[in-house]
């Protein structure tokens, strides 16, 4: 038996008490964090050539600041000391070379905050949770968490819309049991659709930014004429928020039931190690990138197969899927215009197909099946 994590999200409905706490909570976050990255610059700036001081040095607590700002006593400690936990995190994926140097946190930002369990401070009631200094928070639990999944921490967040949400993270004991790989599919990458698979399927994703594009546009016009920070302008942001809430709520929908259907289906799913931030820029196709949610797709692909004992492989980027014969093995130069893959040895087929089948093909070699 191995411990298994697994996150439950759940809508919010704040008192007018309680959403100020919850404001509070996020402003002291982000204060606390932004003070320690601070501190830790000019630490680094002061000790920066001598190396033995500087591995020496301590972060900085939320505690430290408690004495000059009083008004951080007035929310969750727990969620000041998991600022601090970040912090050290991006420091350490930093200089692991994971990651950019932190940056301070800007009230635009997502605002959000996590705390822990400690001593029974988190427990979900009948239509409520419990959560540390607001008591009782009205949810909308539209699923209920098995009896065996521990809670371990939450986080709360807020939307550009207004939406407050809590997210549940769990702790489970499962034994995984690694299944017989017989049934494997290869995923190509599609710009337009998502992505055709070795069979010929193709995903035909709806492009829902794409139809929604104009209207859109529409309203950041009508946004970008009212006064900054007015009533009307507050109104028209929200209006806007709220279509980009939708369409980032659609995407999510139907990748969690592409990534299902698949986990469902096969024993293995094959794709290429793609960079989909220099694709979008080096191709100047950044929409149809960013419509496509391709990254946020293989993230559900690959909890979905692994809760099964299934397995998602990646293959090497620099793999001539696209250009190699999937019928001889002949590789040949082609342009992305090309959209059908015509070989000397006769095979003529999507250009995408041809492609799935090669990535197929090379996961089982991988495999050794």
């Amino acid at each position: 038996m191995s411990k298994q994590n697994k996150a439950y999200k759940f809508r919010l409905y704040p008192t007018k008490e309680q959403e100020i706490l919850f404001a509070k909570t996020f402003g002291c976050v982000r204060f606390v964090y932004n003070k320690m990255l601070a501190e830790r610059k000019e630490q680094y700036e002061q000790f920066k050539d001598d190396k033995e001081a500087l591995n020496n040095l301590k972060f900085p607590t939320p505690a430290k600041y408690k004495k000059e700002f009083e008004w951080l006593k007035e929310v969750d400690s727990l969620a000041l000391a998991n600022a601090q936990m970040n912090l050290q995190k991006a420091y350490k994926n930093f200089f692991s070379n994971n990651a950019k140097f932190p940056k301070f946190k800007s009230r635009k930002a997502k605002q959000s905050y996590t705390t822990n369990v400690v001593n029974g401070n988190i427990a979900l009631l009948d239509g409520y949770i419990k959560l540390p200094k607001l008591k009782k928070v009205k949810i909308k639990q539209h699923r209920e968490i098995p009896d065996a999944h521990k809670i371990k921490s939450c986080t709360i967040s807020k939307t550009k819309t207004g939406k407050y949400y809590v997210s549940i993270l769990t702790e489970y004991e499962k034994e995984i049991t690694k299944i017989e790989i017989k049934n494997v599919v290869g995923l190509d990458f599609a710009m337009d659709g998502l992505f055709v698979d070795s069979e010929g399927e193709k995903a035909n994703y709806p492009k829902y930014y794409r139809q929604t594009e104009e209207k859109l546009a529409k309203e950041q016009r009508i946004l970008s004429r009212r006064k900054k920070d007015s009533k009307r302008w507050n109104k028209q942001r929200i209006k806007v928020a709220k279509l980009h809430e939708k369409v980032a709520n659609q995407r999510k929908n139907f990748l969690h039931h592409q990534s299902k259907n698949l986990a469902n289906i096969y024993d293995a799913v094959i794709i290429e190690d793609l960079n989909m931030q220099n694709m979008s820029h080096s191709l100047k196709f950044g929409k149809s990138v960013a419509d496509n949610g391709w990254g946020m797709f293989t993230t559900f692909l690959q909890y979905k197969l692994k809760e099964q004992g299934k397995q998602l492989l990646k293959i090497d980027k620099w793999f001539p899927s696209t250009k190699m014969c999937s019928n001889c093995g002949t590789v040949k130069e082609m342009m992305l215009s090309e959209r059908t893959y015509q070989c000397s040895c006769g095979y003529t087929g999507c250009r995408d197909h041809n492609s799935a089948i090669n990535i197929k093909n090379e996961g089982i070699r991988l495999l050794a099946i």
